[in-house]
């Protein structure tokens, strides 16, 4: 078995449409970098934010302070929650 490859030299292909590739060498060279780099830079910048999209939770200042107060003082526990949680305490009993 081989050494393992860095990912610098892992490589990945895609199709791209001639226009569209005009456009990415254009930019790149703009930038003084190759196509290639400046594809990689490009995804990894798009995939860190979906990624910090999908982990962060952004709150408007008025929706944190509802937020606190419910944490502070939660409402009052619906019907079939009481009975669920009563339900979940009978089995968790039961079982020992």
């Amino acid at each position: 078995m081989g050494a393992p490859q860095s990912p610098r030299t892992t490589r990945v292909e895609a199709r791209i449409a001639p226009d569209a590739l005009a456009v990415v060498r254009r930019a790149a060279e703009l930038q003084g970098r190759s196509v290639s780099d400046f594809l990689v830079t490009a995804a990894l910048r798009d995939a860190q934010r979906t990624i910090e999209e999908a982990q962060i939770l952004r709150l408007s200042v008025e929706e944190q302070r509802r937020f606190v107060e419910v944490l502070l003082n939660p409402p009052p526990l619906a019907p079939a929650m009481e009975r669920a949680l009563a339900q979940r305490k009978r089995l968790i009993e039961g079982a020992q």
